[in-house]
């Protein structure tokens, strides 16, 4: 009768074979590649017959056996019933060697009890192991949120002077948790639709600001954007057909593993980190940087909603110190017509026996009361723009060449002979006679205001099929870009308008915008160094249709797409 001892040595290689294909074929059935690390089972099937022929079971052989096996496992993602199926396979391949033998030449029903014994205690330890590794595994990966929270805690601003430090030390921490060498968090540009390096750190450090990619999902980053809530890996970055940033192959970076933040709504970037190593991902490490890309997506949202409140804070701010220097300059500009009017009609309770010798004093009453009134006719105007609403117009068919003379001429009374009017022919339309006369004498007295001091001020009217046109052109200093986007909101003044010694409200090219809007034309405006600034007044040849349509369907926040 043989002894199992001397089975397991006589067949070792047979079994060894047996095993491998048995493995092979259940991890194929469950999508898994060819099982690695082949020296250990064999290594834990000779320490089986080793304790039978020393008399003693070599537990603690065994048992390192047992864990070398399951510590490979779990590098390469098994689950825990894989592995215990792994030891029953050895089993049956061990029995299956006496299956077809003689019954005087198989063990005895005691040594076969032990050999299953002996595997059973295996599965045990196995199980054991998987559970000990997982509740490591879930304390380790608490710690690590629990580090991530707290940096995130301190790091509210994305714009903030130490962000990028701030969100470099999140990124080492995901890194750590991770076992990885490499890691970068890429932010999306919706401008650009493009994601832009934010952090990186580890072995392939990106140059931060150098590094952009499309979304195209031939890039890396693009694909884990493609792959949704999934993560996506990379086999090797070395050899991929993919777009890989440079420094990353320059850092000996192999396997990658990426995903998108956040898995659902709106995108805002990306996150992926790299190993030397070329190997695949394991599951659980999958499921790792999807929980810690989670939490990193929750402090990128705050970051972003308190960066949104701040940025309200500081324009409530603004607007309010706007409100309260408009207030100021509107009880100066409303006291100077209301108080001559006032000291005119004293004069003449005074004395009403002069009235018919005082009619100049009469005419300057009713001229400031007049003023005053289109003071307040602005302001309810400027209102009702910011509001989003139409100004009503009373159209008539008028001549846009002869409002701009109108306004050429009364400009030139009051500050001189520098006014230059080229107009084209009978430009007439159906507009508002009284609308476009205040818009192009806001514009004119804007250009005497900011334009060069001694260079004339053109105003030109043309006209083509479908539009006409009256522009008011100034040699002088540029309206900045930054100026540009926001020059014909209310109450809102060029930088160097509120440094200069011009005062106003803020009003005139709110009212432009509201005359140009309202006739269904816009406003554009060019202005540089070598030309100097130009503002243009663009309008259909009939405003009536669009009189018709309904209030709030714009309003001058949405001037960037008029001018």
């Amino acid at each position: 009768m043989a002894s199992i001892a001397e089975i397991i040595r006589d067949n070792h290689a047979e079994i060894v074979r047996c095993w491998m294909e048995e493995a092979t074929r259940a991890a194929s059935a469950r999508g898994l590649d060819k099982p690695e690390f082949r020296n250990v089972m064999p290594v834990y099937l000779a320490s089986l017959a080793d304790a039978r022929a020393s008399g003693g079971d070599g537990d603690d052989k065994q048992r390192q056996h047992v864990e070398s096996h399951v510590a490979a496992r779990l590098r390469q993602g098994f689950h825990v019933a894989e592995v215990v199926e792994e030891f029953a396979i050895l089993g049956r391949c061990i029995t299956r060697m006496w299956a077809h033998t003689p019954p005087e030449l198989r063990p005895d029903g005691h040594d076969v009890e032990r050999l299953y014994a002996e595997l059973h205690v295996a599965m045990e330890s196995v199980t054991d192991l998987f559970v000990k590794h997982l509740l490591e595994e879930e304390q380790t990966e608490k710690r690590y949120l629990r580090l991530l929270q707290q940096v995130a805690s301190e790091a509210l601003r994305l714009d903030g002077p130490g962000s990028r430090n701030q969100l470099k030390e999140l990124l080492e921490i995901i890194l750590e948790a991770m076992g990885a060498q490499s890691g970068a968090l890429l932010l999306y540009e919706p401008a650009g639709e493009r994601l832009v390096t934010a952090a990186s750190t580890g072995a392939a450090n990106e140059l931060l600001e150098h590094y952009a990619t499309s979304l195209d999902s031939k890039s890396f980053p693009g694909s884990i954007v493609a792959a949704g809530e999934e993560t996506y890996s990379l086999w090797d970055a070395m050899t991929t057909t993919l777009e890989v940033s440079d420094t990353l192959r320059q850092g000996g970076i192999h396997s990658l593993l990426g995903v998108r933040l956040p898995a659902h709504r709106a995108l805002m970037g990306v996150l992926y980190i790299g190993l030397t190593d070329t190997r695949e991902f394991t599951a659980r490490e999958k499921q790792r940087l999807q929980t810690l890309g989670q939490h990193l997506s929750v402090h990128l949202e705050n970051a972003q909603l308190y960066a949104n409140l701040q940025e309200q804070v500081e324009a409530l701010q603004t607007e309010r110190g706007l409100r309260e220097q408009f207030v100021t300059i509107l009880a100066h500009d409303l006291r100077g017509p209301l108080s001559t009017a006032k000291m005119g009609a004293h004069a003449l309770i005074r004395a009403p026996e002069k009235l018919e010798a005082r009619r100049d004093l009469v005419l300057r009453i009713d001229r400031n009361i007049e003023r005053a009134d289109q003071m307040v006719r602005d302001l309810l105007d400027a209102n009702r723009i910011q509001a989003g609403q139409r100004l009503p117009l009373r159209l008539d068919t008028c001549d846009l060449g002869g409002i701009a003379r109108d306004v050429v001429e009364e400009l030139a009374m009051l500050h001189g002979e520098r006014f230059v009017l080229k107009a084209e022919e009978h430009v007439r339309g159906i507009w508002s006679a009284e609308e476009l006369r205040r818009a192009l004498w806001n514009l004119g007295t804007n250009a005497i205001k900011y334009g060069a001091a001694d260079l004339p001020i053109t105003f030109t009217v043309t006209s083509t099929a479908e539009e006409a046109r009256a522009s008011v052109h100034n040699p002088g200093p540029v309206i900045a870009r930054v100026d540009q986007e926001t020059i014909f909101k209310p109450f809102i003044r060029t930088r160097s308008a509120q440094t200069g010694t011009s005062k106003g409200w803020g009003l005139g090219l709110t009212l432009v915008w509201g005359c140009a809007h309202a006739h269904g034309g816009k406003v554009e405006l060019t202005s540089d160094a070598d030309t100097g600034t130009t503002f243009s007044l663009v309008l259909p040849w009939d405003a009536r249709p669009f009189q018709g349509v309904p209030n709030g369907t714009a309003s001058v926040e949405q001037v960037s797409d008029a001018v």
